[in-house]
C-alpha cells in the first residue's frame, strides 16, 4: 500500500480510528485506576498539513476538515467532544494547520496516573517522536519494530490499557502478521482491549482476516467496517476497519450513534455503508 502517513494525515480513516480511540480511553477513565496505552506503529505523533505530503494528497479536507465543518448536535457531538478537543488542542488560533497522530491524541486525553508506550521502528520517525514528547515522564519513546512489542512488552504492569495496532501495510502478508501478533498478543494478556486498524482495499485479504480472526479462539471481537465508496475495478483506498478485542460494554451503543452522523459527513459516494460485527462473542 505504500502507506506513509504524513500523506494521509487526518483522512476519513483516521477520523474514524482516532474516534474510536477516543471512545475506549474515554471508558477506561471511568476508574481511578491507572491504564497504558501501547501503540504499537506511533508514527512521529503530529503532522503539519501545510506539508508538501499533506497538499499533495489533500485527503485530509475529506476527513478532518469536512468534520470541523458540519453542524454537530445532540448525543453525537457529546461523544465527538473528546476527539474534536484533541485536535482543537493542536490549533489554538482556529483552523487546522496541525493534526494529532494516535499517540498525541491518547496523551491528550491521558490523567496523570496514566502512561504511554509509543512504539516506532524508523529511526527519524523516533527522533521527531522523541523531540514532540521530550520532558513527558508519562510518556515513553521505544525504538522498535511494533510486532515484537505484542510479546515483551505485554502485559503492562499497570494492568489495564489499550493496545493500538495500526501498521503502515507496506509489506505482503501484513494481514497473517496481524492475526498471528494479536494471538500471541492476547495469550499474554487476555484482559486487555486491543484496536486492530486496517484498510479496506483488498477485499478478498480482508474475508480471509476475518474468517482467521473468527477461527483465532479469542472470545470478543468487534468489526467496525467504514466505506467512503463502493469497490472499484481498480484498487483503491474504499475505507478502512478496525477490530476491537474486550470491547467495553458501551463501545457499541456508541457507535450506532456516531457511525450514521461520521458516515454522512465523509462517505464520497453509494453504495457505500458501515457496519458493526462481532465476530465472535456477543
Amino acid at each position: 500500500m505504500n502507506y506513509r502517513h504524513a500523506y494521509h494525515a487526518g483522512n476519513f480513516a483516521d477520523v474514524v480510528k482516532h474516534v474510536v480511540l477516543t471512545r475506549l480511553l474515554e471508558y477506561l477513565k471511568h476508574k481511578d485506576k491507572a491504564f497504558r496505552v501501547i501503540d504499537t506503529h506511533a508514527g512521529i505523533g503530529r503532522y503539519d498539513l501545510s506539508s508538501v505530503e499533506a497538499q499533495k494528497t489533500g485527503e485530509w479536507l475529506g476527513g478532518i476538515g469536512r468534520l470541523t465543518d458540519a453542524p454537530l448536535n445532540g448525543p453525537a457531538a457529546a461523544l465527538l467532544a473528546p476527539y474534536l478537543d484533541a485536535v482543537r488542542a493542536l490549533n489554538p488560533d482556529g483552523g487546522i494547520q496541525k493534526y494529532p497522530g494516535s499517540p498525541l491524541v491518547a496523551r491528550h486525553l491521558m490523567r496523570k496516573q496514566d502512561r504511554l508506550s509509543a512504539i516506532e521502528l524508523h529511526p527519524k520517525d523516533v527522533a521527531k517522536l522523541r523531540t514532540l514528547f521530550a520532558g513527558d515522564f508519562q510518556t515513553r519513546i521505544i525504538e522498535l519494530d511494533g510486532w515484537l512489542a505484542l510479546g515483551a512488552h505485554l502485559p503492562p504492569k499497570e494492568k489495564r490499557g489499550l493496545v493500538l495496532i495500526d501498521p503502515p501495510y507496506e509489506e505482503p502478508g501484513e494481514f497473517d502478521r496481524l492475526v498471528d501478533g494479536l494471538v500471541r498478543a492476547h495469550r499474554r494478556w487476555p484482559g486487555g482491549i486491543y484496536a486492530l486498524w486496517y484498510p479496506i482495499k483488498d477485499r478478498k485479504a480482508i474475508i480471509a482476516f476475518r474468517k482467521a480472526l473468527k477461527q483465532s479462539g479469542i472470545p470478543r471481537l468487534l468489526d467496525i467496517e467504514f466505506e467512503i465508496k463502493p469497490a472499484s475495478s481498480e484498487p483503491s483506498l474504499d475505507g478502512s476497519g478496525l477490530v476491537v478485542v474486550n470491547p467495553p460494554f458501551t463501545l457499541e451503543g456508541e457507535l450506532r450513534v456516531l457511525l450514521p452522523v461520521l458516515h454522512r459527513v465523509l462517505a464520497l459516494a453509494k453504495p457505500a455503508h458501515w457496519s458493526l460485527e462481532w465476530l465472535a462473542g456477543e
